[in-house]
């Protein structure tokens, strides 16, 4: 995705020039400002992620700390920068070593995490589709093969429907895994259940508890806050990066709006948005008659200041964590 996003640069003399110049221009203290302060929202974001965390884990009986929840969440971001979904299981281990959070059960809150990310993703880019038309049709996502972000949803969608007979089937042995293991346990026809299986089964009880752990919030309105917060400060950053440059100023917040929502694909199509971000940024923003060269230039920096947050951020909370005393914070609950 690096190649294609930079490919027609090297094409063009005059574009790579004015690729370059857009660079440079975003060196001076005016531009630096805007851009640190696209960073601190960046974190602010992750921040309330980690809030909202605490709330999915507050029904399992477990009071995690807020330090140990944003740290959690920041190594998550750190890990996923170096293999797909590490963060995740590095999230998990975090809070099972420094607040005895049970893997199984915080993996579950995790999925709940996501899940309800990709719920409200889906609900801001179907209104974005809704009141920018042409961002389907004319938004190409692959210059090399072509593909517009309509033709990219449709083939996505396709795989999923795609895939149904076989999370059908993977839900029908799964219930079928467990209805036996409840038979056996009512029949007390086996006295000691392999290591195994019963690791198995503890896994998937923890697991479950924790997908189902948002039905018993109990502050489900401060969850949905949290939520929009989130998001807020993930467009704020956004915003905040667009306006440090020159030729971004006169945009209303529209295609900032755009461009936190779809720029949002580039990271599940590449490995960290790399190169896929700035590409989209780019051809975002010459919907809006900005040069491509421009956009791609405030795509790149927009990516780069993010990923040097996570990069900062990241390691320091590592540090930190050595320091932080491990405790146990199960509570008893209601």
């Amino acid at each position: 995705m690096v190649y294609f996003s930079i490919k027609p640069l090297y094409n063009d003399k005059e574009l790579m020039e004015q690729f370059k110049g857009s660079l440079i221009g975003a060196l001076n203290f005016r531009s630096l400002f805007f851009i640190f302060l696209s960073m601190l929202c960046g974190a602010l974001a992750i921040y309330f992620r980690a809030l909202r965390n605490i709330l999915l884990l507050d029904p399992l009986g477990y009071n995690v700390r807020k330090t140990t929840a944003f740290y959690s969440v920041m190594t998550c971001y750190l890990g996923n920068l170096a293999f797909p979904r590490l963060g995740e299981v590095l999230r998990c281990t975090f809070l099972q070593r420094y607040d005895k959070v049970p893997f199984e059960k915080s993996l579950g809150t995790v999925a709940v995490d996501r899940i309800f990310d990709l719920l409200v993703f889906l609900i801001l880019l179907i209104f974005i589709i809704f009141i920018n038309n042409e961002l389907v049709s004319e938004l190409v996502i692959n210059k090399q093969e072509g593909i517009t972000l309509g033709v990219w949803i449709n083939n996505k969608f396709a795989t999923i429907w795609a895939m149904k007979y076989l999370v059908l089937g993977t839900l029908i042995t799964l219930s079928l895994f467990l209805l036996i293991l409840k038979q056996k346990k009512k029949a007390k026809t086996v006295k000691k259940q392999s290591k195994i299986v019963e690791k198995i089964k503890n896994m998937a009880v923890g697991l479950w508890q924790g997908l189902i752990s948002i039905k018993d919030l109990k502050h489900p309105y401060l969850f949905i806050v949290y939520t929009i917060a989130m998001w807020v400060c993930y467009y704020l950053g956004t915003f905040l990066c667009m306006y440090a440059f020159d030729f971004l100023q006169h945009l209303s917040p529209m295609p900032a709006f755009v461009v936190l929502v779809v720029g949002a694909i580039g990271f599940m199509i590449a490995q960290g948005g790399l190169g896929a971000y700035p590409l989209i940024v780019a051809g975002i923003l010459v919907l809006y008659d900005i040069d491509y060269a421009q956009g791609l230039a405030a795509g790149w920096i927009g990516w780069g200041a993010q990923t040097v947050m996570i990069l900062v951020v990241g390691f320091t909370v590592l540090i930190l964590a050595s320091f932080l005393k491990v405790e146990n914070r199960a509570v008893v609950s209601d």
